[in-house]
């Protein structure tokens, strides 16, 4: 079964850093492409970040690019995301995501607020 656990979500003020992590576990972790994705209040699911399954090649949306970082550590099962830089449009919460043929698998996220 595929689980994916988010954590390190939290209350920061503008201009912080957070580091989230996703604990990967019921699939080859390495086989994968893995992504961020976060959805605010009231707003639809954004796509925020992806890291290909060998973490040599990452993409990023707009919004976040310079900002944010994604990387991943295949022996520990585990993908993070660095934000630095945050502002309160970056207040979501935030989920670790992969895709397996037809099925896409999302964690219960990790809520990320960014307020004064």
């Amino acid at each position: 079964e595929v689980q994916l656990v988010e954590s390190g979500g939290g209350l920061v003020q503008p201009g912080g850093s957070l580091r989230l992590s996703c604990a990967a576990s019921g699939f080859t972790f390495g086989s994968y492409d893995m992504s961020w994705v976060r959805q605010a209040p009231g707003k639809g699911p954004e796509w925020v970040s992806i890291i290909n399954s060998g973490g040599g090649s990452t993409y990023y949306a707009d919004s976040v690019k310079g900002r944010f970082t994604i990387s991943r550590d295949n022996a520990k099962n585990t993908l993070y995301l660095q934000m630095n830089s945050l502002k309160p449009e970056d207040t979501a919460v935030y989920y670790c995501a992969t895709e397996q043929g037809s099925e896409g698998y999302w964690g219960q996220g990790t809520q990320v607020t960014v307020s004064s």
